[in-house]
């Protein structure tokens, strides 16, 4: 009886065997063939090519970034489906502002129901280049199922706005609301020791209050104002509304859909925010009615982006001098690291190669941080200052965020530029330590032992902080400070003094930067390749974007790093779908981000410079 067991056993393990070897032939042989069909589109695919007359559209699928980062193919394991996309700002402006000239393109088609958002920065650029095509006398279409606010101020800009008639144009302003954790910490008797300068300097706020100081609702309302009066503004402009008339509906939207008798796609066609309400069989007839169909079908006339990228790409011509593009996105760590965040010797390493290719003559750091580590922040900035010393022209590009480390950055540079609705500023310091010795206590466990100096010992979180290590970090605070404002005071021609006044933590907008002196030009990337290579003394150039590569080992220790996530294996996941997906839920998922965000931090000397902002 046990040896029949057995061989049962034995055959069920076989006929596993041999499935598990069938599944994995099958998928090696899907692999071969996915290949073979990729090689064979890819050598014998026909050459994209834009019928005269054709719309260029532009359906943005996901966020706009500076900078795309790679997901991980096991990725769309998770959720259901595909992660978000992303898509290049430069590529989107780079097709507009090629298409203004190209007589074989006849219109501009915005669809914006794909587009998740990107910084008003970035969009406010999108827009300018688009607003740069009207000028050639080409019309310029934009239709949504609905809008969103980010969408509405894409598509805002075009000559006809087109909203299917079940959908809405929601503008609902901008806010700044954070989630403050000093009750629940002081229930668990859990310390955070904070040390900074400058009293708009608000990272720790959310550790340390309970509510938001007066000194930064000051500051986020400023800022906030600054920002809704560009997007208003261009809004206005582009639908040849007053300021007044865009704000009377935002504020007044309850009495628009009482007016409408809730009709929200009425309502904003009353209000002038919109052209026509249209379906989508309306919609395609009226871009064939624009650039009619294509040859020997009776689909609309129209090339997308990647396409007509991959076609002007082959038409142009090589260049001898080059101006690298360097993107610094995400927060600034010290180390090695991977893409997703500026790493200091990942990005020291980057700056040098480039400041020794003898074919770039200038660079221009794009700079969409809230900054970090102070060490890495400083390492990067001296980089750009040797190859500034070693003749190449230096020019800094903010994007959406670039403020605190990000500013430090930018000091490094013979000139700054930053759009108007860009987050910067934020000069100041501060460091962090957290105690836990109430929790053991309260656990019963004891921490005690000895030390050979007062420091020895001292910032271990299971004992009190020491009030001479406190002072000592305080000291030190107040010298990283000192070291800010002498950076900039000298990058900036400024005193001390001066800096200081525009100083002590307090974010801005690019606008009110340039005209306080911390900003050189207003403008976007485009005007700051063009200030480089002028500075550069070259006309004719291409425009290249060096990327930090990750060694074998880096690759490998991060991809072993995230297999487990990839295959779905997420504690964190598991823990949140067996609680409630309410309130609590959600206080738990800020805390894991809050906390997973710091875990990221490694400055040696525990100083940063963060401004814990983003651009709506």
């Amino acid at each position: 009886m046990i040896r029949g067991l057995f061989r049962f056993l034995f055959n069920v393990l076989r006929m596993f065997v041999r499935l598990l070897d069938l599944i994995v032939r099958g998928a090696f042989y899907a692999l071969m063939i996915f290949g073979i069909g990729v090689l064979v589109a890819f050598f014998f695919s026909p050459e994209p090519e834009v019928q005269p007359g054709s719309a260029l559209v532009l359906r943005p699928v996901g966020a706009i970034v500076e900078q795309p980062a790679l997901e991980p193919p096991l990725a769309l394991l998770r959720a259901g489906g595909a992660p978000a996309g992303q898509v290049r700002l430069a590529d989107l402006v780079e097709a507009v502002h090629a298409a203004r000239d190209d007589s074989r393109i006849g219109a501009l088609v915005i669809e914006t129901d794909e587009l998740i958002g990107g910084g008003l920065s970035k969009l406010a650029e999108l827009r300018a280049a688009i607003a740069d095509f009207k000028t050639s006398g080409k019309p310029v279409l934009a239709r949504g199922e609905r809008f969103t606010q980010s969408q509405y101020y894409l598509a805002s800009v075009a000559d006809e706005v087109h909203l299917s008639a079940d959908g809405f144009v929601l503008l609902r302003g901008l806010a700044r609301y954070g989630t403050y954790f000093k009750g629940a910490l002081d229930h668990l008797g859990i310390k955070v020791h904070v040390f900074r300068v400058g009293q708009y300097k608000s990272f720790s706020e959310p550790f340390t209050r309970s509510d938001m100081s007066e000194e930064d609702r000051e500051s986020s309302r400023d800022l906030l104002d600054g920002l809704w009066r560009v997007m208003r503004d261009d809004i206005a402009a582009g639908r040849k509304l007053t300021p007044e008339a865009v704000d009377a509906h935002v504020n007044g939207i309850r009495d628009a859909l009482a007016a409408s008798a809730g009709d929200a796609a009425r309502a904003a066609l009353e209000a002038g925010l919109i052209d026509r309400l249209s379906t989508r069989d309306e919609w395609r007839a009226r871009l064939i009615e624009a650039v009619g169909t294509a040859a020997g079908d009776d689909e609309v006339r129209r090339i997308a982006v990647d396409r007509y990228l991959a076609l002007i790409g082959q038409e142009a011509d090589a260049a001898g001098a080059r101006v690298a593009v360097i993107v610094a996105q995400g927060t600034i760590v010290d180390g090695m690291e991977p893409t997703g965040v500026v790493a200091g010797d990942t990005f020291a390493r980057l700056i040098r190669s480039v400041r020794e290719d003898d074919s770039v003559k200038a660079v221009v750091m794009r700079i969409d941080s809230p900054g970090g580590s102070a060490w890495a922040s400083e390492l990067i900035r001296h980089e750009l200052e040797l190859t500034r010393q070693a003749g190449k022209p230096v020019i800094a590009s903010m994007s959406s965020v670039a403020a605190s480390g990000g500013y430090w950055i930018a000091a490094g540079a013979d000139e700054i530029w930053a759009a108007p609705a860009t987050v910067t500023g934020s000069i100041g310091i501060f460091g962090m330590f957290p105690e836990f010795s109430e929790p053991l206590r309260r656990m019963g466990i004891g921490v005690d032992g000895v030390a050979t100096a007062p420091l020895a010992g001292a910032l271990d979180p299971r004992r009190p902080l020491d009030p001479v290590a406190a002072e000592a970090m305080q000291l030190s605070i107040e010298h990283g400070y000192r070291r800010f404002l002498q950076t900039v005071a000298s990058a900036r021609n400024m005193s001390i003094d001066e800096v200081d006044e525009v100083a002590r933590g307090r974010v801005w907008t690019g606008a009110a930067a340039a005209e306080l002196g911390l900003v050189d030009h207003l403008g976007g990337l485009r005007e700051a390749v063009a200030a480089a290579a002028q500075r550069a003394g070259v006309v004719d150039y291409e425009v290249v974007w060096p990327e930090a590569r990750e060694s074998f080992e880096q690759r490998l220790v991060r991809r072993l790093l995230r297999a487990g996530e990839d295959l779905g294996l997420d504690l964190a996941g598991w823990r949140g779908a067996a609680a409630h997906t309410g309130a609590l839920a959600s206080l738990v998922g800020e805390v894991q981000r809050s906390a997973a965000e710091l875990l990221r931090w490694n400055d040696p000397q525990h100083l940063y410079l963060h401004c814990l902002c983003d651009t709506p």
